[in-house]
């Protein structure tokens, strides 16, 4: 992500950037992020394949997903290729999902990815690239916009189908657990009224 980051905003005003990377840093940052993504898919693939799915990476997995995209959108946005009101629907989606995968964690349900998500995320990387190829190419930018509309609308939908999904449940197990503590509350108030009735 810094190196990212640092290839899409980076000033570099005595040229030090043509004398180590001799790469355009268009280039650069769209290797750099293309890499990122496909490393991260093959991570999950392969997990899934060898049976290595633990609940740490299931939490963790979406985590790293969401700061590869922040992290481009926001540069993005830096640079004025995207518009700012997009991307801050597009991460407040993020960050929902996120809190709602929080609060399942801590209720000890886990809440995999959807195939919706995931198809929202390979969505997501091919309109960032789009994007950030448009920087160099112009032709690009056209289509790189739609992609993102795309990625928007598509998010917010797969959003709602998380929340749909999981938070009757979420409320239900909720629900379950408070009613457990009230009847231990009751059974402890019980027999502390039963053992000072037998004292006096």
């Amino acid at each position: 992500m810094p190196l990212l980051v640092a290839a899409l905003l980076a000033d570099d005003p005595n040229g030090i950037w043509d004398r180590w990377i001799p790469i355009s840093r268009v280039i650069f940052a769209l290797g750099v992020f293309m890499a990122a993504a496909i490393t991260d898919w093959l991570d999950g693939y392969l997990a899934r394949r060898w049976s290595q799915v633990t609940t740490v990476g299931t939490l963790l997995d979406p985590i790293a997903d969401k700061l590869l995209v922040s992290a481009a959108l926001v540069s993005l946005v830096d640079i004025h290729r995207v518009p700012a009101w997009m991307v801050i629907l597009i991460i407040c989606r993020e960050f929902a999902v996120s809190g709602l995968r929080s609060i399942a964690s801590a209720s000890g349900i886990t809440i995999p990815a959807s195939d919706l998500g995931k198809s929202k995320m390979a969505a997501q990387v091919a309109a960032i690239a789009l994007v950030i190829g448009g920087i160099r190419w112009e032709w690009l930018t056209q289509p790189a916009i739609i992609c993102m509309w795309a990625v928007m609308i598509f998010g917010l939908v797969s959003a709602g189908d998380y929340f749909r999904k999981f938070w009757r449940r979420l409320d239900d197990s909720i629900k379950i657990r408070r009613r457990r503590e009230l009847l231990r509350m009751e059974r402890r108030k019980k027999r502390a009224t039963i053992t000072s009735e037998q004292t006096i």
